[in-house]
């Protein structure tokens, strides 16, 4: 597995933080992990959606209150 980076994607509203996550992982190689930061409820449902239609892995997702932390591993 390899170490990733942190996308804060705070302030943005669907379907932004699907997009800039999909563009960032697109660049990464399979198995390497990124941490998305966001404030858009919605990223609740979009994000894992995001990752079983793109075949990456939902290591982890939290929200507290409106902000939201996904940990995803590149398929």
């Amino acid at each position: 597995m390899s170490e990733g980076r942190t996308l804060d994607l705070k302030g943005l509203k669907c379907p932004l933080p699907v997009l800039k996550t999909r563009k960032a992982l697109k660049s990464l190689q399979a198995g390497t992990q990124v941490t998305v930061l966001t404030t858009d409820p919605m990223a609740a449902i979009d994000i894992p959606h995001f990752c079983s239609e793109d075949g990456h892995v939902l290591v982890s997702s939290e929200m507290d209150g409106e902000h939201g932390r996904f940990v995803i591993q590149k398929g």
